[in-house]
């Protein structure tokens, strides 16, 4: 069953949890958290010490009784509860009284594009925790196609990459409703793990944890570009001794190293061009296909999809919020009536 835009404007309030950051926007003030969804618990006391960016400071940092925990994988929740604890510390007192005064409070989510039941009513348990009387789910791929501006309600194709920290989405839209897409278990998570297993295995070092983004120091200067440094110098610690090392490392051979993971996406993206119809196609090679999510500001990355594809790859001006703004968007009332093709609560 689709959900109408005025169903939606009737919304108070917009959520985008995702693998690596929750994003939340009230009617009429806008984004008021942009946090990494991560936090740290006592385990003895159950206790919640620290959510967002404290909490992911901590990673790899903690004494045994902290632990550091993730409720959400893949844009799926998988902890409710811990999602919900996090979701309030990130609000804070002030803002949930505030919608909790709203009549009949309602809510809207982002799901991936093939969300099964289960992972639906997983986001609607979250939003029920915090108040909300009703929960209206909003595919991604829409939502992000309405927030970096592409005219999504035109008849003609549209052609757009959710690129996540778990995985990788690619659809082509056309009067609002998505022609066809798919969902690769590829994301920036994945990327990250072929360079620090790269440097494990040809360099026998271990890259420090999660605080220092491996593809940043790694894929420095053009990154995925042949035209970047030739040599970069990484430190960790030793395999073997346990002690600090530092290594000078070939970036051609980290990019080799990071080809196997996006090779899925380049086949992604074939697989949906392939099974559109030609007069969409058409459209597509002329308007190109543009890049969203946090993953998408990978270096060189939109570079590498031009050269294998052929076709125009744009990044969106803030590929990070989209999805986000998109829903905004549509809370707001600040696009034209069509129908969308988002999931029903």
């Amino acid at each position: 069953m689709n959900v109408s835009l005025e169903r939606l404007r009737r919304c108070h309030f917009a959520v985008d949890l995702g693998a690596a950051r929750t994003r939340v926007y009230v009617k009429g003030t806008g984004l008021v958290v942009d946090q990494p969804s991560v936090g740290a618990v006592n385990t003895r006391t159950g206790a919640l010490i620290a959510v967002g960016e404290l909490a992911e400071r901590m990673t790899g940092r903690t004494p045994g009784y902290i632990r550091v925990v993730r409720p959400v994988s893949g844009g799926t929740v998988v902890d409710i509860e811990m999602a919900q604890r996090m979701l309030r510390h990130l609000l804070g007192d002030r803002l949930r009284r505030s919608l909790r005064r709203r009549p009949r409070l309602r809510a809207a989510a982002c799901t991936p594009h093939d969300a099964d039941p289960l992972a639906q009513r997983a986001t609607i348990e979250t939003l029920v925790g915090l108040g909300a009387r009703r929960v209206e789910l909003v595919d991604t791929l829409i939502a992000a196609a309405v927030g970096c501006d592409l005219p999504v309600e035109q008849p003609e194709a549209t052609m757009i990459m959710v690129c996540g920290a778990a995985a990788t989405q690619v659809a082509v839209l056309s009067l609002g409703s998505i022609v066809n897409a798919e969902r690769i278990p590829v994301g920036g998570e994945a990327v990250d793990h072929a360079i620090v297993q790269h440097l494990r295995h040809r360099h026998k070092l271990i890259l420090p944890s999660q605080s220092v983004r491996p593809l940043q120091v790694a894929l420095s200067g053009n990154g995925l570009s042949p035209q970047g440094p030739s040599s970069t110098q990484i430190h960790g610690r030793d395999v073997v001794t346990g002690l600090p090392r530092s290594v000078e490392v070939d970036t051609a051979a980290v990019r080799d190293a990071i080809q196997t993971p996006l090779t899925a996406v380049l086949d992604g993206i074939g697989k949906v061009l392939r099974d559109c119809p030609p007069d969409l196609v058409a459209d597509v090679a002329e308007r190109g296909l543009m890049m969203v999510g946090g993953s998408a500001l990978l270096p060189g990355l939109d570079q590498m999809l031009r050269q294998a594809t052929g076709i125009p790859v744009h990044i969106a001006e803030r590929p990070d919020v989209c999805a986000v703004q998109g829903m905004g968007a549509m809370l707001e009332g600040r696009i034209a009536p069509l129908v969308l093709d988002p999931l029903a609560a």
